[in-house]
């Protein structure tokens, strides 16, 4: 990696390359930030980060079974709730749907 020139001593540095100023999120200059894998091995600094049990917006597995759950009961609040526990999807394309009119 070809890194520019050196930050001033004022300036943050990045986690990563200990060399350029830091303008991007993580603690990271910009060509750290972009750079396949190296966003992975420095955790997010924001307070504002998501935590707890994830956001759930990657690739996860289908949950085991559909559920016949209606939308918004409390049954499938428990069912959403155990999903995410598990680390599963969320929705399963075969869980009951909301009755059209």
């Amino acid at each position: 990696m070809t890194a520019g020139p050196v930050a001033p001593a004022w300036y943050a540095v990045c986690r990563h390359c200990r060399r350029s100023k830091v303008n991007r999120p993580r603690g990271l200059c910009w060509a750290c930030y972009y750079t396949p894998g190296v966003k992975d091995l420095h955790p997010p600094t924001s307070k504002y980060a998501r935590r707890g049990v994830g956001n759930l917006t990657g690739v996860r597995p289908l949950p085991r079974r559909a559920t016949a759950a209606r939308p918004g009961s409390a049954e499938k609040l428990a069912v959403l709730i155990n999903r995410a526990r598990r680390g599963e999807a969320l929705w399963h394309p075969n869980d009951a749907e909301t009755p059209t009119c």
